[in-house]
């Protein structure tokens, strides 16, 4: 049986009644067989995988139960840690051309290397400038030794003077006495006593002339003395000039102060520096630390000189060794830039971090390998009893 189907464009199509064909087929085919059950057996080929299963995950947790009972509540551990080290950054001192880098990022340097050279045409000139100043100045001071000594020679004459002053006053003084007594008996005339007189006035007032000198040529000498020692101060300020110049010379010429590996290179030849400016980092990798940031849940448990295992996360595979160093005085958020302030509004109570510093092994801290700012898992046995606590727990 078929019937016609029309279809909206006038078209239309003759399908057979596949309602009456399958329902023909359906009384034409046999019946199908019911579906067999399942056999039982197959039930009991599943159990022994379950129960290996079951013993396998059994036997995991009851080992990694046995490991934490026997070691892992013992450790205390963060992942809150990093490798650091005490980076010296170097900067201008002196304003100036860069003539010269003599070193690369990257590369290793001693203490005392040449990193960059600043033109010190200038500096040299300030420098020859104060020590001609302080070799005048020191030609001044010998000028002064001198006169100084002159005026010393000049004493000694004045009081020379006074001596032969002193000596005319008392020959003159017994003449005078001499005619004085002679004038009284009529014996002497009247000149002569009054010559005797003038004579001993003038030779009193020559002693008084020449110790008025000796006095004079004594002041000079102070005069002079004090004039050396000014000229010997400006000298001093004229050396600390020259000593300045010499520092300021050798501000051109940058070097490495410790051991390290550049880093963080910042300047090139033809560069014009100020003082303060950025030039490079001097990373002493052979001191690096770690800085492990624990829970205040965790401090009590952590002690200087204990043992520290540490994971870093670029070497995986392989355990360095370290040891507590320090612990911090305050958590971390007290000396953030603007420390939390809980005495005001709503609290919720935030568990904090205090750093503890770890020291590396010397050997590992040798090699190199370890670069500030990596990641690291440290753990701490708290069983470890570092001997120097117990001898203070002990005093």
């Amino acid at each position: 049986m078929a019937y016609r189907e029309e279809y909206a464009d006038g078209a239309s199509e003759v399908r057979p009644n596949l309602r009456r064909t399958e329902a023909k087929q359906a009384d034409k085919a046999p019946s199908a067989p019911a579906p067999a059950e399942p056999r039982p057996e197959r039930k009991f080929r599943k159990r022994p995988l379950i129960f290996a299963v079951l013993a396998v995950a059994l036997s995991f947790g009851a080992y990694e139960g046995y490991g934490w009972w026997e070691n892992g509540r013992f450790v205390v551990w963060t992942d809150d840690a990093y490798v650091q080290g005490d980076i010296t950054v170097l900067a201008a001192k002196v304003s100036g051309y860069v003539t010269d880098v003599a070193v690369t990022s990257n590369q290793s340097v001693k203490a005392g290397d040449l990193i960059a050279k600043i033109d010190d045409g200038d500096y040299r000139l300030a420098l020859r400038s104060a020590q001609d100043k302080l070799a005048t100045q020191q030609s001044t001071i010998a000028r002064i030794g001198r006169q100084i000594e002159a005026a010393q020679s000049a004493v000694a004459q004045a009081a020379a003077q006074i001596e032969a002053s002193r000596a005319d006053a008392e020959r003159a003084a017994s003449d005078f006495a001499r005619q004085q007594q002679l004038a009284q008996s009529d014996f002497a005339s009247r000149a002569r006593f009054d010559q005797a007189k003038a004579d001993r006035d003038r030779t009193e007032a020559a002693v008084k002339s020449a110790e008025a000198a000796l006095a004079a040529a004594k002041a000079n000498v102070d005069v002079l003395s004090a004039q050396r020692t000014e000229a010997e101060r400006v000298a001093s300020e004229l050396q600390t000039a020259v000593a300045k110049a010499e520092r300021d010379l050798s501000f051109t010429e940058i070097r490495a102060p410790v051991d390290g590996v550049v880093g963080n290179k910042a300047v090139e030849v033809g560069t014009y520096v100020q003082p303060g400016a950025r030039l490079a980092a001097i990373v002493p990798l052979a001191t690096v630390h770690v800085d492990a940031n624990f829970k205040e849940t965790q401090l009590a448990a952590l002690h200087p000189g204990q043992k520290v295992h540490i994971e870093v996360d670029a070497y995986p595979d392989r355990d360095i060794t370290g040891s507590v160093e320090s612990i911090s005085p305050a958590s971390g958020s007290v000396f953030s830039l603007l420390p939390a302030e809980n005495a005001t509004g709503n609290f919720t109570k935030i568990v904090q971090r205090v750093p503890v510093r770890i020291a590396v092994d010397p050997k590992v801290a040798d090699e190199g390998i370890l670069r500030p700012g990596l990641s690291v898992v440290v753990s701490v046995d708290r069983r470890d009893r570092p001997a120097t606590r117990i001898a203070q727990r002990n005093g």
